[in-house]
């Protein structure tokens, strides 16, 4: 699998495309909590288009942009990529950090504790 890396503008834009499944420029911009100007949503669908990350339909006038890859295999690859460079390959530290987030409630808890046991082959 290739890696999938994105911008941080890239990742707003495709996290509208994921959540509305296909989108025209206004949408997408439209959907974005700051005021970008059309013609830059424009390029940087186009760049995503570019990198394969995109495509598009036409759809009157206008282009409905849809994501070519899925939220959770640009995920996969992303947590990867921080894995290995932010904590040397070694998933530990980022599991470690995640189950100490005080913002984890006991239901998220339990899951990532069931997630764990089916793993490891273990049964509740």
């Amino acid at each position: 699998m290739n890696e999938i890396q994105f911008t941080n503008r890239e990742l707003d834009i495709m996290a509208v495309l994921w959540d509305l499944e296909a989108a025209t420029v206004a949408e997408v911009r439209d959907r974005l909590g700051d005021d970008l100007a059309y013609t830059t949503v424009l390029t940087i669908l186009r760049t995503l288009e570019e990198k394969g990350y995109a495509g598009h339909t036409q759809d009157g006038k206008a282009y409905r942009y849809h994501p070519l890859v899925a939220r959770e295999r640009a995920g996969a690859s992303a947590v990867k990529r921080l894995v290995r460079k932010m904590f040397r390959g070694s998933p530990e530290p980022l599991l470690t950090h995640l189950v100490s987030d005080r913002d984890l409630s006991t239901e998220d808890l339990e899951r990532l504790r069931r997630l764990l046991d089916e793993r490891l082959g273990r049964k509740e």
